[in-house]
């Protein structure tokens, strides 16, 4: 996202949005401000003896509807813009689903692929040493992001409890089952994103096999989403990495693509049969050519800002699935809308993370795991509903499914400040 501010930018389409749909200026102004950010500096014992110093970031943004709640990232491009920006995401998709959460985000400054497993435990350590006065069960609860996952997860839920002297599971989900995490939550989001594109699938009459598919990024939410898809009977035609994309009119196995990348860290097509692997037709392309592609139907899940000015108007998929945080910068929406694309926003289709999260988080309080079906179940009760709201706000009040999706939070978070008193009440109105 060249040139732009991803804080700004977030907050720019809040007020935007706000003020169209008639928000009380005491909420638009509670959510242009962090509630609190901190920045630390890491000290991380490395293995060659040395000691190098790695710059995190926690915000807590805002925590009117309940203790802020958000991931932790590790990717050498956080910054503490990106980190209030995903802060204030987390709090619009927590209310658009309806969890009792405001938002939160954390980041480190760093390339985790260029550390050791020592070296990575050690700066989970020390991240979660840095912040441990301001987290906990009724604070603020991390979660796993971009480049971490459930043993990291776990390493800091250790360090947590060392600090505290106390079990505390429910400071952290996302964590291994074994240590209080959720059955399900690994596939959440991807299979969250799923839910929302087949209940738009079905409003919108559209024909899985005659839905060509995209998808830009192959991580965990990528994979999910790519799997679950394909069983549905979509074509996915085209997957990416950090590293260049994959294209195949005839689609690919997403199974032989996962397999085959986590035993060579490589993604290329293959068709996979058991512990053989053999190449199929394909032609290596560029992330941004993937964007760019004669598709019904485009899955960015890798980072944000991919889709911009520079490139809004070349993007020819008639609609975009946000399984990524902040994908499409704010500034071409309108564009976009005017284009007829249809973009089914970040803040409802990637909410399956912290949805099952809740769900973690709810167990480790009451101490009776559910099992997959349940968890499975209930995902698909909650974002089914959610779905059933911004779908009848974007009818009823004819305006975009980010516009709607904004709507359906933006009166929930103001409720719960209006309850608190307005400047008319104060005032004596």
């Amino acid at each position: 996202m060249a040139d732009t501010n991803v804080f700004e930018d977030a907050v720019a389409r809040v007020q935007r949005i706000g003020t169209s749909a008639g928000i009380r200026a005491e909420t638009l102004a509670a959510l242009r401000h962090p509630l609190a950010t901190l920045t630390a500096s890491l000290p991380v014992r490395m293995d060659d003896g040395s000691t190098r110093y790695f710059v995190g970031f926690r915000c807590r943004y805002n925590d009117v509807l309940g203790p802020t709640k958000g991931g932790i990232r590790y990717h050498p491009g956080v910054t503490i813009e990106e980190v209030q920006a995903l802060a204030l995401w987390m709090t619009v998709k927590c209310a658009v689903v309806g969890l009792p959460y405001g938002g939160g985000k954390g980041g480190v400054t760093v390339d985790p692929k260029q550390l050791s497993r020592l070296e990575l435990e050690r700066l989970s350590r020390s991240y979660m040493r840095a912040i441990a006065d301001s987290v906990g069960p009724d604070i603020d609860i991390p979660a796993p992001d971009v480049y971490t996952n459930a043993r990291i997860m776990g390493w800091m839920l250790n360090e947590y409890e060392t600090i505290r002297r106390e079990k505390t599971p429910g400071v952290i989900t996302g964590k291994p089952v074994g240590l209080g995490g959720s059955l399900g939550r690994d596939e959440a989001t991807g299979r969250g994103a799923f839910i929302v594109i087949q209940e738009f699938a079905k409003r919108r009459g559209l024909e899985p096999g005659k839905t060509r598919v995209a998808v830009q990024g192959f991580g965990n939410a990528g994979y999910h989403v790519a799997r679950l898809l394909q069983r549905a009977g979509y074509p996915i035609v085209a997957v990416s990495d950090s590293q260049g994309a994959i294209y195949s009119e005839n689609g690919f196995d997403i199974d032989s693509l996962y397999q085959h990348k986590q035993e060579s860290r490589a993604l290329s097509g293959v068709y996979c049969s058991g512990s053989v692997c053999e190449l199929v037709d394909h032609e290596r392309i560029t992330n941004a050519e993937l964007l760019e592609l004669d598709v019904e139907l485009l899955v960015p899940a890798a980072l944000e800002g991919v889709i911009d000015a520079n490139n809004a108007d070349k993007i020819r998929a008639p609609c975009i699935a946000e399984v990524a945080n902040g994908p499409i910068t704010g500034d071409v929406d309108e564009a976009l809308a005017d284009a007829g694309k249809v973009v089914l926003p970040d803040v409802l289709t990637n909410a399956g993370g912290v949805t099952v999260s809740y769900f973690e988080w709810v167990q480790n309080r009451q101490g009776y795991p559910l099992t997959l079906d349940d968890v499975r179940q209930r995902l698909s009760d909650r974002l089914v509903a959610a779905f059933d709201d911004v779908w009848r706000i974007h009818e009823s009040e004819e305006v975009s499914m980010r516009a709607a999706a904004y709507r359906v939070a933006l009166r929930r978070i103001g409720a719960a400040i209006e309850s608190q008193g307005t400047q008319e009440y104060f005032a004596g109105g």
